[in-house]
């Protein structure tokens, strides 16, 4: 059955805003499991927007799900990586001045520097996932590197507009999936999913985990992070 993956750095960008130490990430993670999710997702950025290497410290010892680390395939955060030991590393990719993440690896003409960044994680005994397009040359291309799964970058579906474009876009994922299961790559997906566009997406079936923060923060805002988990959680393993 498919799990939710709570992506707390939405919590870490209100507190950055401030310069303070509220409300915290390490807290909120330590709440989004009790109320069902079944992993912990966090991006390390290069320019440390949000989550600080102290979140990553706190929260590698007090996860008791599992623990994924979004990193850029740079020298610096492969060893961080190596270090805090999360159970798994999502190599994305990652420029100063975007808001979030725009789109998924280029794995095509990056592919020594991710298959060389895959090696060294997996060597030292961490779980690989690619955040890519639901593009099947990029995908053939994440295979060949090693990597244990695929994330599969979901924002044109959630931008799609009206239901004939988000069809259009299911249908380039239903295809990314198969193909990943055909050569025995584990599947999650993420990026702009919320409430509503996430039951057509979980009536696939294929993905074992959804990585989501942003519409799950924003309705905790209102009805309390407890219940906001609890709600996509339904929705996630029973669409």
């Amino acid at each position: 059955m498919a799990k939710l993956g709570l992506n707390v750095d939405h919590v870490a960008t209100i507190r950055q805003a401030r310069g303070g130490v509220e409300p915290d990430p390490v807290a909120a993670a330590a709440m989004g499991e009790l109320a069902g999710a079944e992993g912990i997702t966090i991006h390390l950025r290069e320019d440390r927007r949000h989550i600080q290497d102290r979140d990553l410290e706190i929260l590698r010892r007090t996860v008791k799900t599992k623990l994924n680390l979004e990193m850029a395939a740079t020298q610096e955060m492969v060893r961080i990586a190596l270090r805090i030991q999360p159970e798994q590393v999502t190599l994305v990719p990652e420029k100063r001045q975007e808001l979030t993440t725009e789109g998924g690896l280029d794995v095509i003409l990056n592919a020594k520097l991710i298959s060389d960044t895959v090696k060294r994680l997996k060597d030292g005994g961490i779980c690989v996932s690619l955040f890519v397009d639901p593009n099947q040359e990029q995908i053939k291309a994440a295979n060949k590197t090693g990597t244990d799964y695929i994330e599969i970058h979901t924002g044109a579906y959630a931008e799609a507009k009206g239901w004939k474009e988000q069809e259009h876009e299911l249908e380039h994922i239903d295809t990314a999936i198969k193909l990943a299961r055909k050569v025995n790559l584990g599947v999650n997906a993420g990026h702009g999913l919320n409430y509503v566009n996430i039951k057509p997406l979980a009536a696939l079936g294929g993905i074992e985990e959804y990585n989501i923060g942003h519409s799950i923060m924003a309705r905790a805002m209102l009805v309390g992070l407890d219940r906001a988990v609890r709600d996509m959680v339904e929705l996630i393993k029973y669409a």
